[in-house]
């Protein structure tokens, strides 16, 4: 009974694979439309696709991000200018690209644009420091979805949400993790909206991975600001040192941050072209690894690993 039992545990998992090797037919007449390709995943997928052949429409937050790009891309590959916290920007921009696809529709929608705002301990944070990763992260997505979403339905093709390990587990304070766990939550929805469409919805966890996102310098500038905006009392609690040792720390798990951006982009690229690509894609061997199996964990454990990360604080029963 066991072997039969093995031997059914192989045979599901040798078919398992099979079926994800199976790939769309053509990719030269599709058009996708991918948000955040200034820099990072997004400008990698972005030059990436045009050398595979789709049609790529590549959405950037600046003009010299934009000329960047174009200059690296063959001419198949269009650039628009958007910021995904303007709606009347949303709105012209899908016109736009409703216009040049034309009967064609949209074969995939890659939302990846994205922010990381303030990391920082909650009770040092007003709600002004959670708008900019909610409106960007959650809402820009939302919107550009929305507004792209008849023309995906139209071809009957991909939406890929790129969330983060930070919508699986919340590592630090601030605006980001909420957003992303709202992403999660959004796309799941909207999975299950769409398969009557005949449209397929994907999720990409990436781990960390070296971007100018996660940029440590720039992470401990914003949070030096605040630091110097606490009031005494916060101050006091934390101690003088409390900067200084939390870059230290972070200077520790140097280790986890992966190098190798491709490995979002492969996601992306199994996600717009298999015929059966996954529901939630995970990339980055800290996400494999440490992230995602924490996030099954027990709460006691998360904690427990998490706040060993932690700087122990000088005084937190002061007043």
């Amino acid at each position: 009974m066991l072997l039969w039992m093995l031997a059914l545990l192989i045979f599901c998992g040798i078919l398992w694979n099979y079926k994800g090797q199976l790939k769309i037919a053509d990719i030269t007449d599709k058009y996708i439309f991918i948000t955040g390709c200034d820099t990072g995943f997004g400008n990698l997928a972005a030059r990436t696709f045009d050398k595979k052949g789709f049609r790529v429409i590549a959405a950037c937050l600046t003009e010299s991000g934009s000329a960047a790009l174009k200059a690296e891309t063959s001419v198949r590959l269009h650039t628009v200018l958007l910021d995904v916290t303007d709606p009347e920007n949303v709105k012209r921009t899908a016109q736009w690209v409703r216009d040049l696809v034309g009967d064609k529709g949209l074969w995939g929608l890659i939302n990846n644009a994205g922010v990381l705002g303030v990391l920082a301990p909650t009770d040092w944070l007003t709600v002004e420091h959670y708008r900019e990763p909610i409106e960007v992260n959650l809402f820009g997505l939302i919107n550009v979805t929305l507004n792209m979403l008849p023309l995906v339905k139209k071809a009957r093709g991909r939406v890929i949400n790129v969330s983060s390990i930070g919508g699986r587990l919340a590592f630090g304070g601030g605006g980001y993790a909420p957003s992303k766990y709202a992403v999660e939550g959004f796309n799941d929805s909207l999975r299950r909206d769409m398969k009557a469409f005949g449209v397929l919805v994907s999720c990409i966890e990436p781990g960390l991975f070296k971007t100018e996102l996660t940029d440590p310098v720039k992470t401990m500038e914003k949070k030096l600001a605040i630091w110097k905006r606490l009031s005494p009392d916060i101050k006091q609690q934390y101690g003088e040192g409390y900067i200084e040792k939390s870059l230290n720390k972070l200077k520790g798990t140097t280790f986890f941050v992966n190098m190798d951006l491709s490995l979002v982009v492969e996601c992306m690229d199994h996600a717009l072209t298999s015929l059966f690509p996954k529901t939630h894609y995970t990339a980055g061997k800290d996400a494999k690894t440490f992230w995602i199996p924490l996030s099954h964990m027990p709460a006691v454990l998360q904690d427990f690993l998490l706040l060993k990360q932690k700087v122990e604080l000088a005084n937190p029963k002061a007043v």
